[in-house]
């Protein structure tokens, strides 16, 4: 790929899907594939896919499609998947202990070292041997263990101060849980899942199923 060649963010979007829909082709032992025969099974058009992949070069090859190993390994080094993160997650409640039990994280390279929480009752318990800190300890052990990226899942109203708190650190990546907009250092990059925003389109789609079928 050419380094100076910007891709947009509709395209980075879809390389997770690819790479998701890849992974079971090779469990699958399926090696290699059409951009036909992916069009069908991950919902893309053939058109799509190949300007999608394009973006990248070498990937396919006209009377021979993709060799599904080689594509999937090249997905995974394009989204830098092939390199270790160090996570902590902040807020230990539902959401928190929900992601710190969720083993594909690990299995991704996403290596969760703690959690963190302002509850008292929480602080010293452990989830999959995973340690629940004081929020006080949170900017000295991110510098202590090299954390990359943190987990926010704190209530809306406390989530700008823990951005403040972070953007004192050498954090360089949030997700963000919680139903805020942040405001953070230009060199923290935010993705922000915001849960509602996504049912919200379902209520919408399942009202306008012509126009979402379209």
């Amino acid at each position: 790929m050419d380094s100076k060649k910007k891709i947009s963010m509709a395209v980075i979007r879809r390389l997770p899907k690819y790479h998701r829909y890849l992974k079971e082709l090779l469990e699958k032992e399926v090696y290699r594939i059409s951009s036909k025969e992916l069009s069908e099974i991950i919902g893309f058009t053939a058109s799509q896919i190949r300007q999608d992949l394009n973006n990248f070069g070498g990937f396919g090859q006209q009377g021979y499609g993709y060799n599904v190993d080689e594509l999937y390994e090249g997905i995974t080094k394009i989204l830098y998947l092939s390199q270790p993160y160090n996570v902590v997650i902040i807020g230990a409640g539902n959401m928190g202990q929900a992601l710190a039990n969720y083993p594909w994280l690990q299995n991704s390279g996403f290596r969760i070292r703690a959690l963190f929480d302002v509850n008292p009752r929480l602080i010293g318990l452990k989830i999959r041997d995973l340690e629940i800190y004081d929020i006080e300890e949170l900017e000295a052990y991110i510098e202590k263990n090299d954390i990359n990226i943190a987990f926010v899942c704190t209530p809306k109203e406390k989530t700008q101060k823990i951005a403040n708190v972070l953007s004192k650190t050498s954090i360089q990546g949030i997700w963000n849980f919680s139903p805020v907009d942040l405001k953070v250092n230009s060199n923290i990059v935010v993705e922000n899942v915001h849960l509602s925003d996504s049912l919200f389109v379902l209520s919408y789609l399942l009202n306008n199923r012509e126009e979402s079928e379209e």
